[in-house]
């Protein structure tokens, strides 16, 4: 007969804890709202300030 193995003993550790609650969190929001709700939406950024990477877009544009 062979000996038994020890079985290794599963911990839940702190980041798993809150890895679960993120997740269960998550879940309950789509849950609610139907689909997944993001909060980082980018900014609108007006046309008319000065941006110098889309003035060099530009020339590169029509001097091609």
């Amino acid at each position: 007969m062979k000996p038994n193995k020890k079985q290794k003993k599963l911990r839940i550790t702190e980041a798993d804890y809150m890895l679960a609650q993120r997740r269960a969190a998550r879940l309950e929001e789509i849950d609610e709202h139907g689909r997944p709700v993001s909060f980082r939406k980018a900014v609108h950024k007006s046309k008319k300030v000065y941006d110098r990477k889309r003035f060099k877009r530009m020339e590169q544009k029509l001097s091609d």
